[in-house]
C-alpha cells in the first residue's frame, strides 16, 4: 500500500502544506505574508496571527490539488523546530489535532534537516554519504549526511548567518525588505572585483559573517575610503548616499562574491577533510544565482558530483517537510503528542 504523508510548515512567515505519496510530491502549497515588508523584517506576532488565518485553507488546497482525502493520510508531519516559537506553535498544535482526531502517527521534523533532504525530491537516487551546504537567513551549516535520518553538523556559523549578511547589507544600501534577492539581482550587472571585502580567517569548518558586516558598514560610512573605523573619514549622509547610488551594482556584486567565496572555501575544505565528493546545496540562500553558479563551477573544476534543488524547494516550503516525514515514517520515527515545539536549532 502507498504511504501518504500530509506535511505542515510554519516556522517563520510562510504557511505551507504538502502531500507526499511514496516519496513523490503531489502538492506543495504556500501562503506568503506580505505585511512584514512594511516593517523591514518579520514581526513574530503578526506572523503567528497570519498562520492562524491561512493554515486551514492551505491544508485544504494541498489535499485538493493532490486529489487525496484527509482520511487517506497515513501520518501527519510538521516543523517542530527551529523557528519563531509562535509560528511553530500554530503549525504544531494543528498537526497534533489532526493526528489525534484521525488516530494517525505524528512526525516531528527539524526544519534544517528538511532543507537538506529537499535534494531528494528531485534526486531520489542521490546516494549517501554526501555533504550539504545549508544556507538560510538564520543558519549557515555544513552537514555530513550518512542517511536520510542520520546527519551531523560538522561546521556552522559562530555568529551571524550568510542570509543575515545579505539582508543586513541590503538594509545598509537602502534596499527594501527582503533585500537578499535584490542584491542578487543588482549583482548580475555589477563588477564583482570592483571592491574587495575581507574574508574572515576562522579555524576548522566554522563560519563567521559579523566581521564582514562591520567591514561593509564602515566602508559605506566612509564612502568607499576604508573598511576600518576611522572617525575622521566618516562621510556626510549625503556623501554616503551618493556613493551608494553611483556604485550600487558594483557594491552588490562585490559583497555577493565575498559571501559566496566564504561559503565555497569552507565547502571545499569539508570535502578535503571528509573525503566525500558528493555535495549538495540547501536553504533559502541556495536560491542565490551567484552561489548556485559558484557551486556548479567548483564541482566541475574539482570533479565533484553536485545537487542543487529547484528554486521552489530552496525557500521555506512544506514539500521538504513531507519528504523528510516520509523517510522518518519508513524508519518508524514517530513523535508523542506531548512533544514541544522549540525555537532552538539543536539537532
Amino acid at each position: 500500500m502507498p504511504t501518504h504523508i500530509l506535511a505542515i510548515e510554519s516556522s517563520c512567515d510562510e504557511t505551507a502544506a504538502s502531500v507526499c505519496v511514496d516519496g513523490a510530491i503531489l502538492s506543495n502549497e504556500v501562503a506568503t505574508q506580505e505585511v512584514h515588508a512594511n516593517f523591514g523584517g518579520v514581526v513574530p506576532e503578526l506572523a503567528s496571527r497570519s498562520h492562524l488565518q491561512h493554515i486551514v485553507p492551505v491544508v485544504e488546497q494541498a489535499l485538493r490539488k493532490a486529489n487525496i482525502s484527509l482520511y487517506a493520510i497515513d501520518a501527519i508531519a510538521y516543523t517542530q523546530s527551529p523557528g519563531l516559537i509562535g509560528s511553530l506553535l500554530v503549525g504544531g498544535q494543528f498537526a497534533k489535532s489532526l493526528a489525534l482526531s484521525l488516530d494517525k502517527p505524528l512526525i516531528a521534523v527539524h526544519h534544517m534537516q528538511a532543507h537538506v533532504l529537499a535534494n531528494l525530491i528531485e534526486h531520489p537516487t542521490l546516494s549517501f554519504p554526501f555533504l550539504c551546504l545549508t544556507v538560510s537567513g538564520g543558519h549557515t551549516q555544513l552537514v555530513k549526511c550518512e542517511s536520510a535520518t542520520k546527519m551531523e553538523v560538522i561546521g556552522e556559523t559562530i555568529d551571524d548567518a550568510a542570509g543575515e549578511a545579505f539582508d543586513k547589507t541590503a538594509k545598509l544600501l537602502g534596499l527594501p525588505y527582503p533585500g537578499g534577492p535584490l542584491i542578487d539581482e543588482y549583482a548580475k550587472s555589477g563588477k564583482a572585483n570592483r571592491f574587495v571585502f575581507p574574508e574572515p580567517q576562522i579555524a576548522d569548518l566554522n563560519f563567521s559573517f559579523s566581521g564582514l558586516k562591520t567591514s561593509i558598514l564602515y566602508f559605506l560610512q566612509n564612502a568607499g575610503k576604508s573598511h576600518a573605523y576611522h572617525p575622521e573619514l566618516i562621510a556626510s549622509a549625503q556623501e554616503q548616499q551618493t556613493f551608494i547610488q553611483e556604485n550600487l551594482e558594483d557594491l552588490c556584486a562585490s559583497v555577493q562574491q565575498r559571501i559566496v567565496s566564504i561559503l565555497l572555501h569552507k565547502l571545499k575544505k569539508a570535502v578535503a577533510v571528509t573525503g566525500i565528493k558528493q555535495i549538495a546545496l540547501a536553504g533559502g540562500v541556495a536560491a542565490n544565482s551567484g552561489l548556485r553558479k559558484g557551486i556548479e563551477e567548483m564541482a566541475q573544476k574539482y570533479q565533484y558530483q553536485y545537487y542543487i534543488p529547484s528554486l521552489r524547494y530552496c525557500t521555506d516550503n512544506a514539500a521538504m517537510i513531507a519528504i523528510t516525514g516520509y523517510h522518518k515514517f519508513l524508519a518508524k520515527q514517530f513523535a508523542p503528542l506531548d512533544i514541544r515545539s522549540s525555537a532552538k536549532a539543536t539537532w
